[in-house]
């Protein structure tokens, strides 16, 4: 038995035949002081009402919970992992809600109406997980309705996530992610902690809201900064020809040559209130 008295989650697997699926981009995490370090890298969670995405068999939802999370909301859309959660529900009684589902089509603001603290804490499928991040990044109303996200990530995906002006992962995710939130990677793990091991490391990124951020339109944001970046080694009034080139950059006080790296978050900004 471990630390909450449920079996070791290699035993879990078996007893389910829990194989990680590619296609739904699994990699299960075995090991469950790992899984408690991710749960305790959230802060605090006595109180708290914590979503958790693609919980597999459960190895960081029973993390969060024995750290003393009120409430997880669980959605998985994995069916055959249901079972191995609803073993943890009869664990904590009232404490887990699993909503069996696809991530991409859930609600999540509508998940926690009236409810608070949240804090949404995953380890999220590597299929998913760019797409999850950016929904939350431009949600509306801001400030959000979660207190902080805790996810795990490619390693490369974490460095686009906190990369600032003039780093070469810097793109698209930095300047959402940097607009809105501060983002840091807090640790790093390994391909071995994983079944079956990707091939690259991953990592542990925390992000907090700001309370005010630049006031734009998230989604006019997006599309300069992906037309930007999507043609990051032209000249900005090359990439940004669709949206207005060369006079919308004069509008916005920005040199035409610049390349989309050189430009800082609020420069951004500037050109997507332009718009």
């Amino acid at each position: 038995m471990s630390f909450d008295g449920l079996p070791p989650l290699r035993e879990v697997i078996r007893a389910h035949g829990l194989f990680a699926k590619k296609a739904l981009g699994q990699n299960f995490l075995f090991d469950l002081n790992l899984t408690a370090k991710i749960a305790r890298s959230a802060g605090g969670l006595e109180g708290v009402t914590v979503i958790e995405v693609g919980p597999g068999p459960g190895g960081l939802t029973r993390a969060l919970l024995s750290e003393g999370a009120s409430k997880v909301i669980a959605i998985e859309r994995d069916e055959r992992c249901l079972s191995a959660l609803a073993e943890i529900s009869e664990r904590y009684p009232g404490r887990l809600e699993v909503i069996p589902g696809d991530a991409l089509k859930t609600d999540f603001a509508a998940l926690v109406a009236g409810v608070s603290p949240v804090k949404i804490v995953a380890n999220l499928p590597y299929n998913v997980g760019t797409e999850l991040l950016v929904r939350w990044l431009t949600v509306e109303p801001w400030p959000p309705f979660y207190e902080s996200l805790t996810l795990m990530f490619q390693r490369e995906v974490a460095e686009r996530i906190v990369a600032q002006p003039g780093d070469s992962s810097y793109g698209r995710l930095g300047v959402l992610a940097g607009w809105r939130t501060e983002a840091r990677i807090v640790f790093d793990v390994p391909p071995q902690a994983f079944t079956p091991p990707p091939k690259v490391t991953s990592s542990v990124v925390h992000i907090v809201p700001r309370t005010n951020p630049l006031p734009v339109d998230g989604a006019r944001l997006a599309r300069v900064t992906e037309a930007a970046f999507g043609q990051r080694r032209k000249m900005l009034r090359q990439s940004l020809k669709s949206l207005g080139g060369e006079a919308l950059l004069e509008k916005a006080g920005i040199d035409p040559t610049r390349r989309a790296e050189t430009l800082s978050i609020e420069e951004f900004v500037r050109l997507a209130q332009c718009i």
